[in-house]
């Protein structure tokens, strides 16, 4: 099992800058990707970023160049972080973390509880 809770979501002007935090714990020797996904009202949850065991990051189409992804790996814990810049009111959406890990050769997904980020114009 892993366990993901995020923090950093909020309220921020167009233009602004937040960044939210994911933090992994459990089995985490046992995570294959981590990635940022979010779903705004009415629509599909979609990827954000996702960030393999190799640190290889892909971003969508529409947060490139204004969002950032990374993890910083300590201890027993793996620190997921989005940096995201530049805001517009349509990256307005609750936020996810999910984790690809892989146990007894299947892969599972793990999902955090969601940060909500508001952006206003």
């Amino acid at each position: 099992q892993v366990q993901l809770v995020e923090s950093g979501g909020g309220l921020v002007q167009a233009g602004g800058s937040l960044r939210l935090s994911c933090i992994a714990s459990g089995r985490i020797f046992s995570i294959k990707a981590m990635g940022w996904y979010r779903q705004a009202p009415g629509k599909q949850r979609e990827s954000v970023a996702v960030v393999t065991a190799g640190d290889t990051t892909n971003y969508a189409d529409s947060v490139k160049g204004r969002f950032t992804a990374s993890i910083s790996r300590e201890n027993a814990k793996n620190t997921m972080y989005l940096q995201m810049n530049n805001l517009k009111p349509e990256d307005a959406a609750v936020y996810y973390c999910e984790a690809l890990v892989t146990m007894g050769r299947i892969d599972y997904e793990f999902w955090g509880q969601g940060t909500q980020v508001t952006v206003s114009s």
